[in-house]
């Protein structure tokens, strides 16, 4: 089981799962809100994933057009998760976590990125990481996880 915290500890999240995806993005979005040069994430399943804490919910429409929250602990801002909302309010079973979050360095060693998605605003001095699948603009998480079943 994964473990992990924000900076100040206030909110935990307990990972029971294998991640169906790991990611490097370089949006705008993503950048901002780090405050790094990109985020690496771990698409996961919600029912394996348990949040303590109460997590601040901050909407934005995203890079990619989509209705999208992303959690932040309230305390010290750090970045927990992110999920798409769609039109009707609903959310998938899928989010996105945010994998620096995590305690346990091994975890994050063993889902090296499988993609960098919006390559084309990765800053030119960052080399990609090699056999991550480079997509210029955001990737459809749905195809991906097909296309890594079809493998």
């Amino acid at each position: 089981m994964a473990v992990g915290s924000c900076f100040c500890g206030k909110v935990k999240v307990e990972y029971a799962g294998q991640p169906l995806a790991s990611a490097l993005c370089h949006c705008l979005d993503c950048r901002k809100l780090t405050g790094t040069l990109c985020t690496y994430s771990f698409v996961v399943k919600r029912a394996d994933l348990k949040v303590t804490g109460s997590p601040k919910a901050v909407a934005k429409t995203a890079d990619s057009g989509k209705s999208y929250e992303n959690y932040f602990c309230p305390e010290c801002g750090s970045s927990i998760y992110g999920q798409e909302v769609k039109a009707d309010g609903t959310t998938p079973e899928t989010i996105v976590l945010r994998a620096g979050i995590l305690d346990d360095i091994e975890t994050m060693t063993e889902h090296k990125p499988e993609v960098e998605v919006f390559t084309d605003r990765r800053l030119n001095w960052i080399s990609p990481i090699e056999g991550a699948h480079q997509v210029p603009g955001m990737l459809q998480a749905k195809q991906f996880l097909e296309s890594k079943e079809n493998k």
